[in-house]
C-alpha cells in the first residue's frame, strides 16, 4: 500500500479523495488545505451539494486531524507545501489539487526538498519532462522519468477518446471544439473583482450569465496527439449549472463518411473489449447513448466521455459535429484517482 498525501482540498481534491478512498492500494494519510481549517475539510468532504453525501463518517478531531470511518489523518494548512514534513509521514505520492503550481519549478521542491517520490496533478503542465495524462488515451507512455505528471483536464479528458477514434479511423485535418461548461470557483457568485483569473467576464455573476471564455483543451489535447499539434482551437462558454458539461465537437475529416458510421465506430469503440470500455487498470471511459437525456441524467457519471448519438451530424460527406457528455467533477476526479493507482502500481511496487 502506497502512502498518499492531497495538497489542495477543493471540489477535485475532496472528490479524487473519496475515490482514492476505495482503491485498496492506496492510503491516503495527510490533507493540506489553507482554507477553512480541519472541520470544514471534513464536513465538505462528508455533505456535497451536487454529489450527494459520502458512505464514510467523517470528522475532525482536532485542528490537525481528521478521522474517516475510525481512522485518523493528519491535517495541515501551510500555503508553502514544503513546510508539510511530507518525509516524516511517510508519503511516497501526492495528489497536487490545488491549481496553483502548474510548472515543474514549483513542482519540483516535491521531490528535492520533500522527499516525495511521485507527484500526479489536476491540472495541465504544459513542459516537455510532464506527460498530461489521459486515461485510456495515452496512459501506456507512462514512463519511470515521469516523476511529475498530470491527469490533464476535465474537457481534454471529455474530447481526447472522441478524438483518438475519429483520427484513427477518419483522420482528423482540423477542428473546432465549444465546451458548454458549468461554473466553478474560478468565476465570481455575483458581480465583483475576480482575484483568480485575470478574465473580466469571470468577474460577472457565474449564476445569471451565460460567459464565453477560453479552454485550454483542445490545444492541449496536441500533448495527447502530436500530429494534431495546430489542426485544434476552441472556447468555453461558462452556463449557469452547477454541475454536467457537454461539449461541441466539429471536424473536417480525411474522407466522406455518415452519421451511421460516425455512431458506428464511437459505440463499437465503447464496447467491452475496446482500450475504452473498462479494463483492470481503470473504469469505462467512452460511453454511447442514444436515449435523448439532458445534463442531470449524466451528475455522478464516472465515464470521461459520453457521445450524445442522437446529435451527431455529417455535412458534405467530410465535416462530422459530436457532441459529449461529461460530469466535469466526477469523471475528471475518477480518472486522477485511477492514474494514481496506476502510477503507485508501475513505479512504487504497489
Amino acid at each position: 500500500m502506497v502512502r498518499v498525501g492531497v495538497n489542495g482540498f477543493g471540489r477535485i481534491g475532496r472528490l479524487t479523495f473519496r475515490f482514492c478512498w476505495e482503491i485498496s492500494e492506496l492510503e491516503v494519510v495527510h490533507i493540506n488545505e489553507i482554507t477553512g481549517g480541519a472541520e470544514t475539510a471534513a464536513y465538505l468532504v462528508k455533505y456535497d451539494s451536487v454529489h450527494g453525501t459520502w458512505n464514510h463518517s467523517a470528522k475532525a478531531t482536532s485542528a490537525t486531524s481528521i478521522e474517516i470511518d475510525g481512522k485518523t489523518l493528519s491535517f495541515s494548512q501551510h500555503e508553502d507545501f514544503t513546510q508539510v514534513d511530507w518525509r516524516a509521514l511517510g508519503v511516497e505520492l501526492v495528489i497536487e489539487c490545488t491549481g496553483k503550481f502548474v510548472k515543474v519549478k514549483e513542482l519540483q521542491p516535491y521531490i528535492d526538498v520533500c522527499g516525495v517520490k511521485r507527484v500526479i496533478v489536476s491540472a495541465p503542465v504544459k513542459e516537455p519532462s510532464v506527460l498530461n495524462v489521459v486515461v485510456g488515451c495515452n496512459d501506456d507512455k507512462l514512463e519511470s522519468k515521469h516523476v511529475i505528471c498530470t491527469a490533464a483536464s476535465c474537457t481534454t479528458n471529455c474530447i481526447a477518446p472522441i478524438i483518438k477514434v475519429i483520427q484513427a479511423q477518419l483522420g482528423i485535418e482540423k477542428g473546432m471544439i465549444t465546451t458548454v461548461h458549468n461554473i466553478t470557483g474560478t468565476q465570481s457568485l455575483v458581480d465583483m473583482p475576480n482575484e483568480k483569473k485575470s478574465d473580466l467576464r469571470r468577474a460577472r455573476s457565474g449564476m445569471l450569465n451565460l460567459a464565453p471564455t477560453s479552454t485550454g483543451s483542445a490545444t492541449a489535447v496536441a500533448e495527447v496527439f502530436p500530429e494534431l499539434k495546430g489542426k485544434l482551437n476552441g472556447h468555453a462558454i461558462r452556463v449557469p449549472m452547477l454541475n454536467s458539461s457537454i461539449t461541441d465537437m466539429v471536424f473536417v475529416v480525411s474522407r466522406n463518411t455518415s452519421v451511421e458510421e460516425v455512431n458506428a465506430m464511437l459505440l463499437e469503440a465503447s464496447e467491452p473489449g475496446s482500450e475504452l470500455a473498462e479494463t483492470t487498470e481503470h473504469g469505462a471511459i467512452l460511453g454511447y447513448e442514444t436515449t435523448p437525456l439532458v445534463s442531470t441524467d449524466y451528475v455522478n457519471d464516472t465515464r470521461s466521455t459520453i457521445v450524445d448519438a442522437p446529435s451527431t451530424m455529417v455535412v458534405m460527406g467530410n465535416m462530422v459535429k459530436i457532441y459529449a457528455w461529461y460530469d466535469n467533477e466526477v469523471g475528471y476526479s475518477m480518472r486522477t484517482a485511477e492514474l494514481s493507482r496506476l502510477v503507485a502500481r508501475k513505479f512504487l511496487g504497489a
